[in-house]
């Protein structure tokens, strides 16, 4: 029987969400297998309340000590990918597994890259930022640190890809694959994996605090999720204030999430010039939202802003929009402009110019979406992405449950 060991030191944003598809998945198909996940402190009780009574022994969960969280967790890369190698040898000693799986990739590279193993255990994980192809897939002009960064990545790609203990690397960027296969002597050891789309559920309850939102005749505008500098929060507050009144005084705007406490000055001075413009509706709603709040707000919302600043990787506020039938404005630089090109998504803009930016939501305003985004595309681009088929993918890998193929 095969014993699969899941490795994930992180807490936030997707990983209980895809712990969670995973552990769905398992309880429904009943597989021949035992799966031990070991998780961040903060995710233990949801993973095991998750996976409940239907676990049958085959489903373990392990919280990690503190220190081994911490040293994980380190803000430098050599050492968090270091920390998770020697956690995931150590589990996979402790648990008897005979494979290991890690949530997160790319940490590991250098170590992989230098030939480390795991005691002669199969090695496979999920890829979330190649960027070594952005100029195959994209208008990618790098900057000189962007270059040293491909250089550095590409070095570790080729070597990562030859250690003999890692057997799979599953790409959620769907473009990396075939390049890594041109590329790289072992490079067909790199596949697709699906980023999963939730299911969004129409109609969710609008929180008292979120009833600026309401239905109007205006064209209405809304950005989720972290409120960083990384996803060009700061671009869009300054591309606001450039509308002209005519198309100000046809929006509506709602930006909501946990402001960055670097730019908590910052964005309150410019949300207070933008509530004092008479002519625009804004709403800002600084703190987590629920999924249930984030479904209402998609069903609001004729339009999803995501104006991220040369942001490698994919986007789970693209597959939130794609799969509530809402375009998507956001840069046009690597895997989201590309994805967002290919699927007609909405559009794909300079985001880190706050005026080509206001040129892209006028555009919206007065022509329409019809040009840029094509519901039915949008909704098979969905459809293709769901929890279960990301979730059979990982485990079909190591031989677990139906598809299953496991790498030579």
């Amino acid at each position: 029987m095969t014993h699969l060991l899941v490795l994930e030191p992180e807490a936030d944003g997707h990983p209980l969400e895809w712990l969670q598809h995973l552990v769905a998945y398992l309880r429904e198909s009943r597989c021949d297998a035992i799966v031990s996940f070991v998780v961040a402190r903060e995710l233990f009780a949801p993973v095991v309340a998750a996976i409940g009574n239907n676990g049958g022994g085959r489903l373990r969960v392990i919280a990690l000590e503190p220190d081994e969280q911490a040293r994980c967790r380190h803000r430098s890369l050599v050492m968090s990918g270091f920390a998770r190698w020697h956690v995931m040898r150590r589990y996979l000693r402790r648990t008897g597994a005979d494979a290991g799986h890690f949530m997160g990739l790319d940490h590991l590279s250098l170590p992989l890259a230098l030939g480390l193993g795991a005691h002669g255990r199969r090695l496979t994980g999920i890829l979330f930022r190649p960027s070594v192809h952005y100029g195959e897939i994209s208008a990618y002009q790098p900057r000189l640190g962007e270059r040293l960064r491909d250089a550095r990545k590409a070095a570790l790609y080729r070597l990562m890809l030859r250690n003999p203990a890692l057997a799979r690397v599953l790409s959620l960027d769907p473009y990396f694959p075939p390049y890594a296969a041109r590329r790289y002597r072992a490079g067909a050891k790199v596949v697709a994996l699906p980023d999963p789309v939730c299911p969004v559920t129409p109609g969710g309850r609008m929180a008292a605090a979120t009833q600026a939102a309401a239905p109007s005749n205006r064209f209405h505008l809304l950005m989720f999720g972290a409120l960083t500098a990384r996803k060009g929060v700061m671009q869009l507050l300054d591309a606001l204030e450039g509308l002209s009144d005519a198309v100000a005084a046809r929006l509506a705007v709602v930006v909501a999430g946990r402001v960055e406490p670097a730019l908590a000055t910052q964005f309150k001075a410019a949300a207070d010039r933008l509530r004092r413009r008479r002519d625009l509706q804004f709403h800002a709603e600084q703190r987590w939202l629920g999924r249930d709040e984030i479904a209402a707000l998609l069903g609001w919302s004729d339009a999803v802003l995501a104006p991220y600043q040369r942001f490698i990787g994919s986007s789970g506020v693209m597959l939130w929009a794609a799969a509530a039938g809402k375009p998507l404005v956001t840069q046009d630089f690597g895997l989201l402009g590309r994805l967002v090109a290919d699927h007609r998504l909405g559009l794909a803009v300079d985001s880190a110019d706050p005026g080509r930016l206001a040129a892209a939501i006028e555009s919206l305003v007065e022509h329409g979406t019809a040009e840029c985004f094509d519901p039915a595309r949008a909704a098979a681009f969905a459809a293709e992405r769901t929890p279960r088929r990301f979730a059979a993918e990982i485990l079909a890998v190591h031989g677990i449950g139906a598809g299953a193929t496991v790498p030579t």
